[in-house]
């Protein structure tokens, strides 16, 4: 076990499932991945065996088939497989943020529809706000759903799906008007849709299009994508909680459990690359001796080995904060933040400690270098962060004048 990023006062429960997934990334995740991410083919043979570990149910409630886990446990396990592989952590997480809004805004028969098979992992879920013309700004959402009689019809693109074609259940979060007048704040007249449809590409349900993977610099294998919608159908009863107008709220509280994860990934990843620094140093040499001897490689090494426990420190408030039913937008934004800008650094460190060789595709470094950047921009970007943080700052400071 790394000496880094420990965690104090977990539960025996807890260690074990974590020693469990740490030992299924050290012997089914690390020995494939850069052959797969350098093929950006995805990874069925692993996500399988999370399946069989039980994965897909880690905070899916017990009385539906998951293991009823917190949000700490499930950031820790996020971390450790992410330092494997950061590509797999982007399956689960999707997943696990429409799970976890189902759960906490869903009606009856929508958690009893789909929850326990969202915890034995035959349904796979994605959730998409982002569109072509906009990135952070959710209020400029132009997809929209109109009433027809029992069902509404979906019309819209939408942009930067994780999961998008092997998905089987998609929240969509789209602008729907009935019942709010013009002039109602934006945010106000929004709603999640929880629409199903078949794993695979092109027109996988009528009026619903996923044209195919976007090409990324990083972040390969899972499959990123697109989502047309052209006059899709959906029933009433899949408005997500049965109410219209929820749907940014719905969205921001899945985001809040997405910032959390997106922080155990940068942690995971910095550790890995602090692994892979560290060896490296002690295994190269330079005027006769390993380069892990300089003194300046030693700096190096000790900024990287803080930084790790830093982010993993801020993560691990951040989920404890959520577990505990408080409000945690000003935790969970500054784990991101830091935990992302970390792992950028701490990965940035690394490939110049391998010099020339961290250009190489044989070596592992390569990869990092590629993945860490979608943590600066996943589940918003550092910009939002601060300005989430700056907001919730001046609340709790308000200047008694």
């Amino acid at each position: 076990m790394s000496r880094l990023a420990q965690t104090a006062g977990l539960t025996d429960v807890q260690q074990e499932i974590l020693a469990t997934v740490r030992d299924f990334v050290d012997k089914e995740i690390l020995p494939v991945a850069t052959e797969l991410e350098h093929r950006d083919e995805y990874p069925q043979a692993i996500v399988d065996g999370l399946k069989e570990l039980g994965l897909f149910g880690l905070m899916i409630p017990e009385e539906y088939g998951g293991l009823g886990e917190s949000l700490l446990t499930y950031a820790l396990c996020v971390e450790e497989i992410a330092r494997g592989w950061m590509s797999v952590s982007g399956i689960i997480n999707t997943h696990f943020i429409v799970a976890y809004m189902l759960k906490q805004h869903g009606t009856q028969e929508q958690k009893d529809h789909f929850l326990p098979r969202m915890a034995a992992g035959d349904i796979r879920g994605a959730f998409s706000m982002s569109e072509p013309a906009l990135g952070s700004d959710v209020s400029a959402i132009t997809s929209k759903a109109v009433k027809d009689g029992d069902e509404y019809v979906l019309n819209g693109q939408k942009m930067w799906l994780t999961n998008g074609g092997t998905s089987s259940l998609v929240a969509v979060l789209v602008r729907s008007d009935e019942g709010h007048p013009e002039g109602t704040a934006p945010h106000k007249s929004m709603t999640t849709f929880l629409v199903e449809k078949e794993p695979g590409f092109g027109e996988v349900r009528p009026g619903l299009t996923i044209p195919g993977k976007i090409d990324k610099m990083g972040y390969k294998g899972v499959d990123t994508t697109e989502l047309i919608m052209d006059g899709l159908r959906v029933p009433a009863d899949r408005v997500l909680g049965g109410v219209t107008g929820r749907g940014f709220y719905q969205m921001m509280d899945g985001v809040e459990v997405g910032r959390v994860n997106v922080a155990a990934r940068g942690c995971g990843v910095a550790q890995r690359a602090f692994e892979l620094g560290v060896s490296y140093a002690q295994q190269r040499h330079t005027f006769g001796k390993p380069i892990a001897q300089h003194q300046a490689i030693q700096f190096k090494l000790a900024e990287m080995a803080t930084k790790v426990e830093a982010a993993h420190a801020m993560m691990v408030n951040a989920a404890r904060k959520k577990d505990s039913g408080e409000r945690n937008d000003l935790e969970a934004g500054m784990a991101k933040y830091l935990a992302s800008e970390y792992c950028k650094e701490v990965v940035e460190d690394a490939f110049r400690i391998h010099g020339g060789y961290g250009f190489s595709k044989e070596y592992e470094i390569e990869r990092l270098y590629r993945e860490a950047p979608m943590l600066l921009i996943g589940e918003g970007t550092a910009e939002i962060q601060k300005m989430i943080i700056g907001r919730r700052l001046l609340e709790e400071y308000r200047f008694q004048g």
